[in-house]
């Protein structure tokens, strides 16, 4: 598992920040990591099923959602290389998970177990208290990921909605250029928006100069206001 290119994508992440390279093995076996493949669509985890491990992706993209009280299914998060879902569910040990979690494409997984955050602090070595301290920063940044989410469905129209998350976006990846992990369908989901709607406040913002893209690659050419 702890070959060049995974190392790489591990240490790029909150999870493992500030810990050396031959303790990541060390790290993932304080978590019971295991790796596994899945198929796009293949279903990862199901609604109303505990989450006992968080899942942490190394290749792929992966897609949380829930359905709200009409049954309207509501993405909540697509899930990238380098990224993890499941941390809060997995932690709090919640019998009844509110979410659903699938393959948007090939992806490949560490699967990894939260038990052993649960010791006393006084029982763990320095590695196993950097992994503590990395995982609460790692669940307060999820937090302000979340605030990011109501400011966009706080938005009332389709434009304001498009400009909050495409602003988001550049922060995020800290460039005016970048890849969205959502294909048209979703991003009207996860902007709870009509798609037809969306693809032509899309079009009206690349005539207007605002941005520029092509599938999902994306380019902010001004401000919008």
């Amino acid at each position: 598992m702890t070959d060049s290119r995974i190392i790489g994508i591990l240490k790029r992440s909150i999870l493992f920040k500030d810990i050396d390279e031959e303790k990541i093995g060390d790290a993932l076996f304080f978590f019971k990591a295991h790796v596994k493949r899945y198929r796009k669509g293949d279903t990862l985890h199901r609604m109303g099923e505990p989450m006992k491990e968080f899942g942490f992706v190394i290749s792929g993209i992966v897609e949380v959602y829930t359905d709200d009280m009409e049954g309207n299914q509501m993405i909540m998060a697509n899930v990238a290389e380098g990224e993890t879902f499941g941390e809060s569910l997995s932690y709090l040990d919640i019998e009844d998970t509110p979410v659903y979690v699938s393959a948007k494409e090939d992806s490949e997984i560490i699967w990894m177990s939260t038990k052993n955050l649960h010791l006393s602090r006084t029982a763990l070595d320095d590695t196993g208290k950097r992994i503590y301290e990395n995982f609460i920063c790692m669940l307060a940044t999820r937090t302000l990921n979340m605030n990011d989410r109501i400011q966009i469905l706080s938005k009332l129209t389709i434009r304001d909605k498009l400009i909050t998350f495409l602003s988001q976006c550049e922060r995020k990846y800290g460039s005016r250029v970048f890849d969205l992990p959502f294909d048209r369908e979703s991003l009207s989901t996860y902007l709870g928006t009509n798609r037809s709607a969306l693809s032509r406040e899309l079009s009206k913002m690349m005539d207007e100069g605002i941005i520029s893209f092509s599938k999902n690659r994306f380019e902010i050419k001004k401000a919008a206001y």
